[in-house]
């Protein structure tokens, strides 16, 4: 099994996520790990399951305004050009129904709506991908991070089982840490 995680980040969460649910999902398949304008235009033929995640930018999404409005802040920012939005809509249509999964950082905030990992998995249903279970969010403490305590944990986990669940042809469920 061959997984390629595509992630957009601004200020190096969605990275670090990224990078803890790839060393999980290692476990089980072999894993690219790329950040957003380094990444293949077209997954492979030989990749079996595609993870995109990235950070919840004004309520979901990022857009290239979000993405220039962070960039003027005085954090470092990752990812500069293109984002999700823009590498999903460039996908061909795959009538393979390739699975993928999706997933985000964002403030915990009770009553906010609005995901980037729910806006990546619609984008990708209407490209074609069998997006294999609902969004996976993880928590920052504040817009520029860090991470909360613990999600570093669960991101492993969540991607080690999305490991096995693929290996074992089973449908994904919800994720907590272990």
């Amino acid at each position: 099994m061959r997984a390629l995680m595509v992630y957009e980040s601004m200020f190096g969460n969605a990275r670090d996520v990224a990078t803890t649910i790839a060393e999980g999902l290692a476990r089980r398949c072999e894993i690219e790990l790329a950040e957003i304008s380094a990444a293949p235009s077209v997954p492979g033929r030989n990749v079996d399951l595609l993870i995109v995640g990235g950070p919840t930018l004004a309520l979901g999404i990022g857009r290239p305004q979000t993405r220039s409005d962070a960039d003027g802040t005085t954090a470092s920012i990752v990812t500069r050009n293109i984002g999700l939005r823009e590498w999903i809509a460039n996908l061909p249509m795959t009538p393979s129904h390739m699975a993928a999964a999706t997933f985000d950082t964002r403030v915990r905030v009770r009553g906010l709506p609005g995901s980037a990992a729910r806006g990546a998995a619609r984008r990708l249903r209407q490209r074609g991908y069998r997006v294999l279970d609902r969004p996976e969010t993880f928590y920052v403490t504040e817009v520029s991070g860090p991470l909360v305590v613990g999600e570093l944990v669960r991101a492993r986990a969540w991607g080690h089982r999305i490991g096995v669940d693929l290996v074992n042809g089973k449908r994904l469920g919800p994720t907590t840490a272990v």
